[in-house]
């Protein structure tokens, strides 16, 4: 929860995923997107059915995932 709100209710219709590989991956099979303050979506480009998952700052920190490496601002 970040200040009472489910991630999973945040809408993330129109989000702009990025490529977030950690090597030369040419498929960009992780995507990353801001999906409101300190809220981020994880998917999986090769499994665009599949929801995206919903993760704050501190947990992707805490997984080792900076936004800042794939352009996006934290």
């Amino acid at each position: 929860m970040l200040n009472g709100t489910d991630l999973y209710a945040l809408d993330i219709d129109g989000a702009s995923f990025v490529k977030a590989c950690g090597g030369p991956c040419t498929e960009g099979c992780v995507t990353l997107a801001r999906i409101g303050e300190d809220a981020w979506a994880l998917g999986d480009s090769k499994r665009p059915d599949m929801q995206p998952l919903r993760f704050t700052t501190e947990e992707l920190g805490v997984a080792g995932i900076d936004p800042a490496r794939f352009g996006l601002s934290v």
